[in-house]
Protein backbone atom coordinates (compact mmCIF):
# COMPACT_ATOMS: atom_id res chain seq x y z
CA UNK A 1 0.00 0.00 0.00
CA UNK A 2 1.35 3.41 -0.73
CA UNK A 3 1.65 5.78 2.05
CA UNK A 4 -0.05 9.29 1.85
CA UNK A 5 3.55 11.20 1.12
CA UNK A 6 4.38 8.93 -1.75
CA UNK A 7 0.45 9.27 -2.81
CA UNK A 8 0.87 13.51 -2.13
CA UNK A 9 4.43 13.13 -4.67
CA UNK A 10 3.00 11.58 -7.66
CA UNK A 11 -0.03 13.92 -6.96
CA UNK A 12 1.62 17.04 -6.95
CA UNK A 13 4.84 16.12 -9.38
CA UNK A 14 3.13 17.26 -12.32
CA UNK A 15 2.03 20.37 -11.15
CA UNK A 16 6.05 20.90 -10.17
CA UNK A 17 7.15 20.08 -13.80
CA UNK A 18 5.11 22.57 -15.46
CA UNK A 19 6.91 25.45 -13.61
CA UNK A 20 10.56 23.69 -13.97
CA UNK A 21 9.84 22.33 -17.31
CA UNK A 22 9.87 26.05 -18.65
CA UNK A 23 12.55 27.02 -16.39
CA UNK A 24 11.70 27.74 -12.91
CA UNK A 25 13.99 26.26 -9.92
CA UNK A 26 12.55 24.68 -7.24
CA UNK A 27 13.47 26.29 -3.51
CA UNK A 28 12.62 23.46 -1.11
CA UNK A 29 13.54 24.70 2.20
CA UNK A 30 14.18 28.19 4.04
CA UNK A 31 17.66 27.86 3.40
CA UNK A 32 17.52 27.50 -0.43
CA UNK A 33 15.09 30.50 -0.29
CA UNK A 34 17.56 32.78 1.79
CA UNK A 35 20.58 31.62 -0.65
CA UNK A 36 18.35 32.58 -3.76
CA UNK A 37 17.14 35.77 -2.08
CA UNK A 38 19.99 37.38 -0.64
CA UNK A 39 22.40 36.44 -3.25
CA UNK A 40 19.85 37.69 -6.10
CA UNK A 41 21.82 39.83 -8.47
CA UNK A 42 19.17 41.70 -11.03
CA UNK A 43 15.10 40.78 -11.30
CA UNK A 44 13.68 37.44 -10.33
CA UNK A 45 9.95 36.45 -10.51
CA UNK A 46 8.47 34.00 -7.32
CA UNK A 47 5.77 31.72 -8.14
CA UNK A 48 3.85 30.51 -5.17
CA UNK A 49 2.62 27.75 -6.34
CA UNK A 50 -0.77 25.52 -5.47
CA UNK A 51 -2.73 22.61 -6.13
CA UNK A 52 -5.67 24.76 -6.06
CA UNK A 53 -7.69 24.47 -9.31
CA UNK A 54 -6.95 28.13 -10.22
CA UNK A 55 -3.44 27.87 -9.87
CA UNK A 56 -3.96 25.11 -12.39
CA UNK A 57 -5.93 26.79 -14.66
CA UNK A 58 -5.03 30.25 -14.41
CA UNK A 59 -1.49 31.25 -12.61
CA UNK A 60 0.78 28.48 -14.10
CA UNK A 61 -0.21 28.93 -17.99
CA UNK A 62 -0.56 32.57 -16.97
CA UNK A 63 3.06 32.74 -15.91
CA UNK A 64 3.88 30.06 -18.82
CA UNK A 65 2.30 32.63 -21.48
CA UNK A 66 3.92 35.51 -19.88
CA UNK A 67 7.52 34.72 -20.33
CA UNK A 68 7.13 34.58 -24.19
CA UNK A 69 7.51 38.27 -23.52
CA UNK A 70 10.26 40.19 -24.77
CA UNK A 71 11.55 41.51 -21.48
CA UNK A 72 11.21 39.14 -18.90
CA UNK A 73 13.16 38.39 -15.24
CA UNK A 74 16.54 37.42 -14.89
CA UNK A 75 15.66 34.37 -12.51
CA UNK A 76 12.57 32.13 -12.21
CA UNK A 77 11.74 30.75 -8.48
CA UNK A 78 9.11 28.76 -7.37
CA UNK A 79 8.02 27.97 -3.62
CA UNK A 80 4.73 25.57 -3.13
CA UNK A 81 2.34 26.08 -0.46
CA UNK A 82 1.09 23.27 1.08
CA UNK A 83 4.30 21.13 0.33
CA UNK A 84 7.17 22.75 1.43
CA UNK A 85 5.62 25.19 4.11
CA UNK A 86 8.90 26.42 5.70
CA UNK A 87 10.47 27.42 2.90
CA UNK A 88 6.74 29.04 1.39
CA UNK A 89 7.25 30.99 4.74
CA UNK A 90 10.30 32.39 4.46
CA UNK A 91 9.47 33.43 1.05
CA UNK A 92 6.31 35.16 2.24
CA UNK A 93 8.73 37.03 5.16
CA UNK A 94 10.52 38.75 2.11
CA UNK A 95 7.06 39.49 0.78
CA UNK A 96 6.46 42.31 3.03
CA UNK A 97 2.94 44.28 3.00
CA UNK A 98 1.25 41.43 1.65
CA UNK A 99 -1.12 38.65 3.33
CA UNK A 100 -0.13 35.18 2.38
CA UNK A 101 -1.30 34.25 -0.97
CA UNK A 102 -1.34 31.32 -3.22
CA UNK A 103 -1.20 31.20 -5.88
CA UNK A 104 0.58 34.61 -6.27
CA UNK A 105 3.73 36.25 -8.28
CA UNK A 106 6.07 38.30 -6.75
CA UNK A 107 8.83 40.29 -8.80
CA UNK A 108 12.47 41.42 -7.01
CA UNK A 109 14.81 42.96 -7.59
CA UNK A 110 18.33 42.32 -5.81
CA UNK A 111 16.27 40.30 -3.00
CA UNK A 112 13.90 43.30 -2.48
CA UNK A 113 10.22 43.15 -3.50
CA UNK A 114 8.50 45.19 -6.43
CA UNK A 115 5.06 44.13 -6.99
CA UNK A 116 2.74 40.96 -6.55
CA UNK A 117 -0.25 39.58 -7.96
CA UNK A 118 -2.15 37.97 -6.02
CA UNK A 119 -4.27 35.12 -5.35
CA UNK A 120 -7.58 37.57 -5.82
CA UNK A 121 -5.99 39.33 -9.24
CA UNK A 122 -5.82 35.79 -10.59
CA UNK A 123 -9.25 34.16 -9.63
CA UNK A 124 -11.11 36.89 -10.98
CA UNK A 125 -9.48 37.42 -14.05
CA UNK A 126 -8.47 36.10 -17.24
CA UNK A 127 -5.59 33.99 -18.55
CA UNK A 128 -4.52 37.08 -20.96
CA UNK A 129 -5.40 39.43 -17.96
CA UNK A 130 -2.88 37.78 -15.51
CA UNK A 131 -0.31 37.48 -18.87
CA UNK A 132 -0.74 41.34 -18.83
CA UNK A 133 0.05 41.97 -15.29
CA UNK A 134 2.97 40.38 -15.15
CA UNK A 135 3.91 41.50 -18.57
CA UNK A 136 4.06 45.34 -17.23
CA UNK A 137 5.36 44.24 -14.11
CA UNK A 138 8.77 43.12 -16.81
CA UNK A 139 8.27 45.94 -18.76
CA UNK A 140 8.27 48.20 -15.75
CA UNK A 141 11.08 46.70 -13.95
CA UNK A 142 13.50 44.35 -15.81
CA UNK A 143 14.72 46.08 -18.71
Amino acid sequence: MMSYEAYMSQVIQPMRDELTRIGFQELKTPEDVDQAFTNMKGTALVVVNSVCGCAAGLARPAVAHSLQHDVKPDHLYTVFAGQEKEATARAREYFEGFAPSSPSFALMKDGKLLGMVERHQIENNDLATISGLLTSMYDQHCK
